[in-house]
Order: C-alpha cells, then sequence, then structure tokens
C-alpha cells in the first residue's frame, strides 16, 4: 500500500491514520478503500458533518425539501451558499467524470463493510456558514454574495494546474478561495476552526487505531491541533449579534411613524402625502423586485402589498411573505429539484427552476423594500421638515 498522501500519528495508546483526500480525484476513493481494508480500524472518521451525511444517505429525499419549511426558517441565504457550493462540485466532478464526494461515501461503506464505528467529524456547516457571516463586515458580505453568484453561474473550465492546486483544498475552501484571499480572517472560522473541531473528534473517537477521511487542505493543521485539548462546545457557538442592528430595526420605523403622525394632526393634507410617498416607494420597489425574479402576478401584488408595513416591523419582510406565495402559486415539485443541479449552471436556468425563483423572488423583493424605506424614508423627513 502507498503511504502516499498517509500520514500516521501515534497519540497516547491510539494510532490515528490521515488520508489526505481530493474530492474531485478517482484515486482518493480507492485510496480511502485500501487503508480501511488493509488497516482494519476501530474506528473511521469522516469529513462530513449530520447535515451532509443525511444527505448522502437519503439519496434522492432532499428532493422532497419543504420549500415552506425554508422560507419560514429564514434558511434562504443558507440554501443559496449551499447551492453554489454544490453547483461548484458537481461542475468539477463532470469536467473530471468522477461522483462529488466519491471518497467521503467510499469511507462509510467501508467502515459499514468492516464493522468499524463511524464518526461524522465534521462541525455543522450551518455553523460554519453563521460564524464566517459574522466574522465579516457589510462590504464583505456584499462580496461573499457576488463570489457565491459568481461560482454559481461560472463557466470556466478548471485547468490541469489548477486542479493539482484544488487537491490541496476542500470543496468548502475551494468555493470560497477567492473571498477568503480578500478576508484574511475568513481563514479562521472556515479552516483554523475546524482543524480544531477535526483534530478533537477525531482523537476522541473510539478504539485504539482510527482512519480519518479528510481533504488534504486539512492534514497540516489536524496534525498540529490533534495534540491539543479543544472545547467542542466554544468552537460551535455562534456569535451573540449586536444590538445596535435591533436598536436601529425598531427605532427608524419608530421615527417615521411619528412623523407621519405627528403631520397628520398639525396638517392632516401633508401627513397623507407622506403616508403615500411611504407606501409607493416600498410597494413598487418590492414589487419590483418580485417582477424581476419572474415571480407570480399575485407574487408581485403581495410584495406590493406586504411592504409598506412590513418595512415598519423589524421581524417582518416583504420577501418572505412574497416567497411564501410564489411557493403556493408556482411550488416546486421533484423535477425542479431533481433539475437544479443542472439549471443553476446557466442564468436561464436559474430564473427558470422554481426552487431558485422563489429564493431570487425571496432576496429581489426584501432589496426593493430595503431600497424603498431608504427613499421613501428620506421623503417623509423632507416632507415634515418643509411643512414645519
Amino acid at each position: 500500500m502507498s503511504e502516499e498522501n498517509i500520514t500516521r500519528i501515534h497519540l497516547e495508546n491510539k494510532e490515528i491514520i490521515l488520508v489526505g483526500t481530493a474530492h474531485v480525484s478517482k484515486r482518493s476513493a480507492e485510496q480511502v478503500k485500501e487503508v480501511i481494508e488493509q488497516e482494519r480500524p476501530d474506528s473511521v472518521c469522516i469529513e462530513l458533518d449530520e447535515q451532509r451525511y443525511k444527505s448522502i444517505q437519503d439519496g434522492s429525499k432532499w428532493k422532497e425539501t419543504d420549500i415552506f419549511k425554508i422560507i419560514k426558517e429564514k434558511k434562504a441565504p443558507l440554501l443559496l451558499m449551499n447551492l453554489a457550493i454544490s453547483s461548484f462540485q458537481n461542475r468539477l466532478a463532470k469536467q473530471f467524470d468522477t461522483k462529488p464526494g466519491q471518497e467521503m461515501i467510499q469511507g462509510i461503506e467501508s467502515a459499514k463493510e468492516i464493522g468499524a464505528e463511524l464518526v461524522l467529524a465534521d462541525r455543522n456547516i450551518q455553523t460554519t456558514f453563521s460564524r464566517i457571516w459574522s466574522n465579516i463586515g457589510i462590504w464583505g458580505k456584499g462580496q461573499l454574495l457576488t463570489a457565491i453568484f459568481y461560482s454559481i453561474f461560472n463557466k470556466e473550465s478548471i485547468s490541469e494546474e489548477e486542479l493539482e492546486k484544488m487537491k490541496t483544498q476542500d470543496t468548502l475552501n475551494a468555493a470560497l478561495a477567492e473571498i477568503s484571499e480578500a478576508f484574511p480572517k475568513l481563514k479562521i472560522p472556515l479552516i483554523d476552526e475546524r482543524d480544531q473541531y477535526l483534530a478533537q473528534k477525531i482523537k476522541e473517537a473510539p478504539g485504539e487505531k482510527i482512519v480519518a477521511v479528510l481533504g488534504a487542505a486539512h492534514v497540516p493543521g489536524i496534525t498540529k491541533e490533534i495534540h491539543k485539548e479543544h472545547d467542542l462546545r466554544e468552537l460551535t457557538k455562534i456569535k451573540p449579534k449586536s444590538r445596535m442592528p435591533k436598536i436601529l430595526g425598531w427605532a427608524i420605523p419608530a421615527v417615521i411613524v411619528a412623523l407621519i403622525a405627528i403631520t397628520f394632526f398639525l396638517n392632516p393634507s401633508t401627513g397623507m402625502d407622506q403616508a403615500i410617498s411611504w407606501i409607493l416607494w416600498t410597494g413598487v420597489l418590492s414589487a419590483i423586485g418580485a417582477m424581476l425574479a419572474f415571480g407570480h402576478p399575485l407574487t408581485v401584488l403581495s410584495a406590493f402589498l406586504a411592504a409598506p408595513i412590513t418595512t415598519l416591523h423589524p421581524l417582518l419582510a416583504a420577501g418572505f411573505i412574497a416567497g411564501i406565495v410564489q411557493g403556493y402559486f408556482q411550488r416546486p415539485n421533484v423535477g425542479d429539484f431533481q433539475m437544479l443541479s443542472e439549471d443553476v449552471f446557466t442564468i436561464k436556468g436559474f430564473w427558470r427552476n422554481k426552487v431558485t425563483r422563489v429564493l431570487l423572488v425571496i432576496v429581489l423583493a426584501n432589496l426593493g423594500a430595503s431600497l424603498g424605506t431608504f427613499i421613501g424614508g428620506a421623503d417623509v423627513i423632507r416632507m415634515f421638515f418643509n411643512n414645519f
């Protein structure tokens, strides 16, 4: 058996064998099978969390995803990020004629074959995204979303040189490589913290011999971190949100309502003009956002009606209401989920697929309502001071 891409660590009474894999390499899956069959470990650790493991085990069950549940739980941005990374991985797999995540699937199958304990060693992907999101500012969030959309629509083939470079990265790292270079702080939640989490889970795995199947990017970090103790609870904590956005979220609508109420009391005509301006700016721009997403006519209407109210309540959003209406009248079916991995390769497909269209309705209607809040609020303030 070739020792290439294999790192052996002796820790107290345990032998830990790290298999560094390339997520787009057929040879990696073959090597995983060879190592597990020859070493016959007590435990096999794989670089998956519960969510990604279930998606592999359930096969096509993900196609039964409840779009309404995603909207209500406000997980549309997470789904969009997962979609981008899945699209990126599938594009590579298609180019190099491999199956996405084959080495992890092989790890699961080989562990079952020899009766080894299977350990899901990676941190929950939603936790990683949340810690990434809280680690960059507003400008960084904008760049991150831009990078995500670029990775979805980018049709360029990967060169052999780039492939060799990517063999030292995992899919998540590779998909966000550009934004990681622009924001060095991103490396902490994306790589460093996951190295620590993986190292702790691997050394806590039961038995005296452990095989860990990992993206090659994590091997150097785990080799160093495995000799230290790491608090898994600390590594899975979500940073508390700042109170300032929440305060502003309530304060700005309160000021708008107060200005309109005072103006109504002193000059009903101007107060009515303020109310109409607010309704038109927020409602029309939110409706335009829904239209740009090719939303159903009743979706566009719901965005128009909801925006003037939801923009005055921080816990509500015009986009989510419009998304629910869109999902009701043009509900994604199994076929839409089946076509998702293909449709996201083109702009036309992204707008055509009912799943991604719901996401676009949510995002664009919310953007329109936010723009309307800024312009409409400024107009309300202008009329207030002009009148008094």
